[in-house]
């Protein structure tokens, strides 16, 4: 199977996930609105997501898949098999010491994420926290069949399988929310976000299985991959943590800002994770394996590496440049058209709006970084993007920081809109982070990426879409048409003129889109 129609498989997955994610966004959004419970609710995920990206995703993509698809591509599926297995055991036990650890110290851990939280907030933060961890385990194994599928270059199974997840939450909410308070429902949310972990996890365990049939679960240290697998570990790990701290970061600020800005903050995110994951984690899931089972001297793996960082970089450019624009000029719209009713009101929107904005400084630069850190990763080095995700973290959090305590404490606009500055501290500090990966790769395969050219007439194209977009749901607006009618309209608009532009420039991903 070639990268392209991988990440097109990895893409139909993702989409579909995050379809029934924006619905589950919904339906919560609905019940709770950005109230306290809804505030508590986003925190006691954060924890949960850590360890999942921490442990699972992270790790397996820096150390596990770049050893297991070599092992493959050269034909010893034996050590393959036993490498995956002692994966398996490593991950299963450290996760069920985490799990164990933050069950009993949620009190500790709410504290730290989310330092504004006092009195009944905290008290709900903590129970939430104590629900939601025995989950992070199986989502963790999850990961891990993940790893194997891709490595086999099974793509769709993997990233559509979050669908249970986010489905359970949904019918839980839908059959058993109305009539109950906020805190109950946030209760309830927690209970089924532990059974769609589980759903997430069964549903590809017969997989896995079925290219793995002699995995045994051990924790074989003799094999050199393994140890190779197991000394990059710490490191990915440290890495990895270094990169989620940034979302413990801005939750902690959050928290200070007002009540709702948590949660304002994790329905940006919802929204802006959409163009994140469909055209940068689809490129870079597809692209890991196969970077990482290119074979010959050093110059025809460098030479086929920068290859697929131009390709790689060209389709996310195509998708992700609207995107940004799109959170610029019209995140109102699309606020309101996905979270609009129930508790969720029209002031409710337009603080999305703010954080969506925000977070579109830093989109494109974070969506290709990740191509990058794929490429170190496929090379055997996970140092450099630990040492860049670090300054990432320390100059998002100074600038997110700063920004915050200005509009809080130095302006006369409402103070809700800090939640601008402190995501778009943390998209200046994506370019900081893009840029130096983009330099260190270049010294080891030479010259990368997107042509400046292309990348002006993309974002020409985009604004020029986002202003007609937005120009287009004023008279609906006035009309008092409603919310979920004017995002069709401004987003129909949007797609139109930008795709329709892109093919008349002769632009090859207009015409695969």
């Amino acid at each position: 199977m070639n990268t392209g129609a991988g990440a097109r498989l990895v893409a139909a997955g993702i989409l579909l996930s995050r379809i029934f994610g924006l619905v589950r966004q919904k339906v919560l959004a609905y019940f709770l609105g950005d109230g306290m419970a809804a505030d508590v609710l986003t925190a006691a995920f954060r924890i949960p997501n850590f360890l999942q990206n921490l442990f699972g995703e992270g790790v397996l993509s820096a150390s596990f898949i770049p050893a297991y698809a070599r092992l493959l591509a050269e034909g010893r599926r034996e050590e393959a098999g036993r490498v995956a297995g002692a994966v398996l055991a490593l991950l299963a036990l450290t996760t069920a010491v985490l799990v164990l650890g933050g069950v009993l110290g949620a009190p500790i851990l709410v504290d730290v994420i989310a330092p504004g939280f006092t009195g009944e907030a905290r008290a709900l933060a903590v129970r939430l926290v104590r629900l939601i961890f025995p989950g992070v385990g199986l989502l963790v194994l999850s990961a891990w069949c993940l790893g194997v599928l891709n490595s086999h270059r099974r793509f769709f199974l993997s990233y559509a399988s979050p669908v249970l997840f986010n489905l359970t939450m949904i019918v839980a909410l839908v059959a058993g929310g109305r009539g109950r308070g906020a805190e109950a429902v946030a209760v309830l949310a927690a209970w089924a976000s532990v059974a769609g972990s589980g759903l997430q996890f069964l549903v590809q365990v017969p997989g896995v299985l079925r290219l793995e049939r002699g995995l045994r679960l051990a924790l074989d240290v003799a094999s050199p991959a393994v140890r190779g697998v197991a000394a990059r570990f710490g490191t990915v790990v440290i890495g990895r943590g270094v990169v989620q701290v940034s979302a413990f970061v801005d939750t902690a600020i959050a928290s200070f800002i007002s009540v709702g800005s948590v949660a304002t903050l994790g329905y940006a995110q919802a929204i802006s994770m959409l163009p994140v994951s469909l055209f940068g984690m689809s490129v870079s899931a597809a692209e890991l394996p196969a970077m990482s089972g290119e074979v010959g001297d050093e110059a025809t793996v460098a030479a086929a590496i920068r290859a697929r960082l131009d390709r790689g970089l060209a389709r996310i450019a195509f998708f992700v440049i609207p995107s940004a624009a799109a959170f610029l000029l019209i995140g109102d719209v699309l606020a309101a058209g996905l979270y609009r009713g129930g508790a969720f009101t029209v002031q409710s929107g337009v603080w999305v709006w703010a954080a969506l904005a925000g977070s579109g400084i830093g989109l494109v630069a974070g969506t290709m970084g990740r191509l990058y850190s794929s490429a170190s990763y496929a090379m055997g080095d996970a140092t450099t993007p630990l040492r860049f995700a670090l300054v990432r973290v320390t100059l998002g959090a100074a600038l997110g920081g700063t920004g915050v305590f200005l509009f809080t404490h130095q302006s006369a606009v409402d103070p809700r809109f800090a939640i601008f500055a402190l995501t778009g501290g943390s998209g200046l500090a994506a370019w900081v982070e893009y840029q130096l990966l983009r330099r260190a790769i270049t010294r080891r395969v030479g010259p990368s990426g997107v042509p400046v050219r292309r990348q002006l007439a993309l974002w020409a194209l985009a604004l020029a879409a986002g202003l007609l977009a937005f120009g287009t749901r004023l008279p609906l607006q006035a009309e008092g048409f409603p919310a979920v009618i004017q995002a069709a309209a401004a987003v129909g608009m949007f797609g139109l003129v930008y795709l329709g532009g892109a093919r008349l420039l002769k632009v090859d991903d207009a015409r695969r889109a």
